[in-house]
């Protein structure tokens, strides 16, 4: 279930809270970026960068064997005990990107992300359901929204497919179209620390957001708008 269907469904867990540790006060517009077209036999789907983890993953868990794997997984640390060859690791400013470009066993990739659920990973692969293509960067960090800031695009994930569970995942509310485009606004009112903790490590990563997340969607030529209250 990815993040915007567990907030709307009241299901936050830890992979949420973690998700949400990056915003500040304040209100974030255009993200979790959805488009999707209904096409003959299958989908064809772009997004925001927020779904590149969700999608990797999802796909990786339906594929078999060895896989031929192409971009980057980002992360801060360094990834041990990773069976998937490295071709180069780029850093900037300390954080990692490790370039992959070879075939890879799928259970491999599932258990480095298992191990490592806070890394980034934009890679791109396929199978006979579905063609995944992620830009191979890192996202940019999680500012509030400012005056004049142009609407973004969803082109940072694109995802053909013909499993209809990803549909139904997605667009939770809305699972038949033949054309749909979505996309959120976080109002992040306070941030909770908590109380008899000095670390700065931990005072982050237990600190609580509390908000309403505003959802917009056009599907087939109507509007429709939903809003929920959530705290992670």
């Amino acid at each position: 279930m990815n993040t915007i269907n567990k907030i709307f469904s009241g299901k936050i867990d830890e992979e949420v809270h973690t998700e949400f540790l990056k915003f500040s006060r304040g209100l974030f517009e255009n993200r979790y970026l959805l488009e999707a077209k209904k096409q003959k036999d299958r989908w064809a789907l772009k997004t925001g960068y927020e779904f590149a983890n969700f999608f990797v993953k999802k796909c990786i868990e339906k594929s078999k064997g060895e896989i031929q794997l192409s971009g980057v997984i980002v992360y801060t640390a360094k990834l041990e005990d990773s069976k998937i060859p490295i071709e180069r690791v780029k850093q900037f400013m300390g954080v990692k990107q490790y370039v992959i470009n070879s075939k890879v066993d799928s259970v491999h990739l599932l258990d480095t992300m298992r191990k490592y659920p806070k890394a980034f990973y934009a890679l791109s692969f396929k199978n006979e359901s579905f063609e995944l293509k992620i830009k191979a960067k890192a996202p940019k960090s999680a500012k509030p929204s400012t005056k004049g800031e142009g609407e973004p695009k969803a082109e940072f994930c694109s995802l053909k497919t013909n499993d209809k569970s990803i549909i139904d995942d997605l667009f939770f509310d809305f699972p038949n179209f033949s054309e749909i485009k979505i996309k959120h606004a976080l109002k992040i009112d306070s941030i909770e620390l908590p109380k008899g903790v000095d670390d700065p490590v931990k005072l982050r990563e237990l600190s609580k957001r509390k908000g309403t997340i505003i959802r917009e969607v056009t599907i087939d030529g109507r509007k429709e708008k939903r809003e929920c209250l959530f705290e992670v």
